[in-house]
C-alpha cells in the first residue's frame, strides 16, 4: 500500500480518467430517466442556497454530467501521458474539475456526517434512537457528495503532477527545473552529486526551493496558520459547551428549552468535542509531539510521525470546512437569519478562513517534513530527531 501511495503521480490521472467515465456513465443512466439524481428538488435535504445544484434538473444536467465525465476520461488518460499538445487548456480543465468538485459542488453536509461518523458508526450496531432508518440520517445525495469529493481529490492530485511533469520538475515533489533530470534517472545517470550538483544548479541538493518554502520559513509562517485554523473553531465551541451548560448563549431563551427537550443539545456538545480534539490535532502540526509520538501513544513513543499520517487528513479537513463555510455563506444570503440567534450561524461564516489556515497550516508542516525525495534525489535529508518546535 505504502508503494502505490508513493507511486500517485503515475496513477492519479488515470484514477480521475476512471472516475469521470464512471460519474458519466451515471449521468447517462439519469439522462435517460434513470433513478437517484442526486440534485435539484429531488434532493430531501432541499432548501435555497444549500447547493449550487439546488436548481439542477435531469433533463439539463444529466446530459452535461455525461459529456464532462467523457471529456475528464480522455483528459485524465492525457494528463497521466504527459501529453503537452494542448497543455494550458488541459491544466485549466483539470484544476478546473479539482475546484469544482472539491470546494464548489460539496457544501456543509460532508462536514456534518464526518463530525457524526463516531456517532453513526455506533448507530449501525446499535440502531438509530427512535427508531429512525439509517437511510434517512445518511441518504444517497450526501453520499454522492462524498463520491463527488473522491473525484476532485483525484483530479487535484491529477493536476498537480502533470503541472509538474510538463514543467520538467519532479512530479512526486515539485523540486527541479531541468527536464528529464528533475525525475531523477539521468542525473543519478551522469553521476551528479556533491559539488556537481552545485555547479548544475541544483541548489546543492534543494533543488532551488522558493525562500518562503524552506522549511526555516515554512516554520515561521506555519506558527501564524496553525494559530488561526486552531483559534477558529472556538467560538464554535464556546457556544455548543455553554449550551450543554445550561447557559443561552447566543440563542433565545425558547430556543435553548427545545434543544433540552429534544436533546440536541448533547449533539452539540458532542460536535463541540470534536472540534476540540480536531483543535488538538492541529496544534499538533506546529508541536513537536506532531513530529515524534508523545509519551503517552506508549506503543509508539519516541518514533517519528510519518508526515502523510498527519498532511492527508488534514488537507481533506481543510477542503471540507472551506467547502462548508461557504454554504453557510450562500445560506445568509438567501435567508434573514435573526441576530438574536447568531451563535447558530456567524461562527461558521469564518469556516473559508478556517479552511485556508488549515491548508495553510498543513502545507508548512509538508515543507518542514518532506526531507529529500525519494523519486529525485533532492533535498535535504530529515535530522534522526527533529528540534523541539516549541523553543
Amino acid at each position: 500500500m505504502r508503494r502505490i501511495m508513493a507511486s500517485w503521480p503515475r496513477w492519479a490521472g488515470y484514477a480521475a480518467a476512471a472516475w469521470s467515465l464512471g460519474y458519466g456513465a451515471l449521468g447517462l443512466f439519469w439522462a435517460f430517466g434513470g433513478a437517484g439524481f442526486p440534485f435539484g428538488r429531488s434532493d430531501p435535504d432541499w432548501e435555497p442556497g444549500l447547493s449550487v445544484l439546488g436548481d439542477a434538473s435531469p433533463e439539463v444536467a444529466a446530459p452535461l454530467i455525461a459529456v464532462l465525465g467523457l471529456v475528464g476520461g480522455f483528459a485524465g488518460v492525457a494528463s497521466a501521458r504527459g501529453v503537452r499538445w494542448g497543455r494550458p487548456v488541459l491544466l485549466g480543465f483539470a484544476w478546473v474539475a479539482a475546484a469544482g468538485l472539491t470546494v464548489v459542488v460539496p457544501d456543509n453536509r460532508v462536514l456534518m456526517v464526518v463530525a457524526y461518523a463516531p456517532l453513526l458508526a455506533v448507530f449501525l450496531f446499535t440502531g438509530v434512537p427512535g427508531g429512525q432508518p439509517m437511510a434517512e440520517l445518511v441518504p444517497w445525495s450526501r453520499i454522492n457528495l462524498f463520491v463527488v469529493l473522491v473525484g476532485g481529490l483525484l483530479w487535484a492530485l491529477a493536476a498537480l503532477a502533470y503541472q509538474r511533469r510538463t514543467a520538467g520538475r519532479c512530479a512526486a515533489c515539485g523540486r527541479g527545473s531541468h527536464g528529464a533530470a528533475a525525475c531523477g534517472g539521468p542525473r543519478r545517470a551522469a553521476g551528479l552529486g556533491g559539488n556537481s550538483d552545485r555547479a548544475a544548479g541544483w541548489g546543492g541538493g534543494s533543488g532551488r526551493v522558493a525562500r518562503w518554502a524552506t522549511p526555516e520559513a515554512a516554520r515561521r509562517w506555519g506558527v501564524w496558520a496553525v494559530v488561526v485554523a486552531a483559534a477558529i473553531p472556538a467560538g464554535y465551541d464556546a457556544s455548543r459547551f455553554a449550551w450543554a451548560a445550561g447557559l443561552p448563549l447566543g440563542i433565545t431563551q425558547e430556543f435553548w428549552q427545545w434543544l433540552d427537550e429534544s436533546g440536541l443539545r448533547w449533539a452539540g456538545l458532542f460536535l463541540s468535542l470534536m472540534g476540540l480534539g480536531g483543535a488538538i490535532l492541529t496544534l499538533g502540526l506546529a508541536q513537536r509531539w506532531g513530529e515524534v509520538y508523545p509519551w503517552w501513544i506508549w506503543f509508539r513513543a519516541g518514533r517519528p510521525v510519518p508526515p502523510m499520517l498527519a498532511v492527508v487528513p488534514a488537507s481533506v479537513v481543510s477542503v471540507i470546512v472551506f467547502s462548508g463555510g461557504l454554504t453557510f455563506w450562500r445560506l445568509r444570503m438567501v435567508h434573514d437569519y435573526s441576530w438574536d440567534m447568531w451563535a447558530t450561524w456567524v461562527p461558521s461564516l469564518l469556516w473559508p478562513l478556517w479552511g485556508v489556515a488549515l491548508a495553510a497550516a498543513t502545507l508548512a508542516y509538508h515543507l518542514r517534513r518532506r526531507g529529500r525525495c525519494r523519486s529525485c534525489g533532492l533535498g535535504d535529508p530529515l535530522p534522526a530527531q527533529p528540534a523541539d518546535l516549541r523553543a
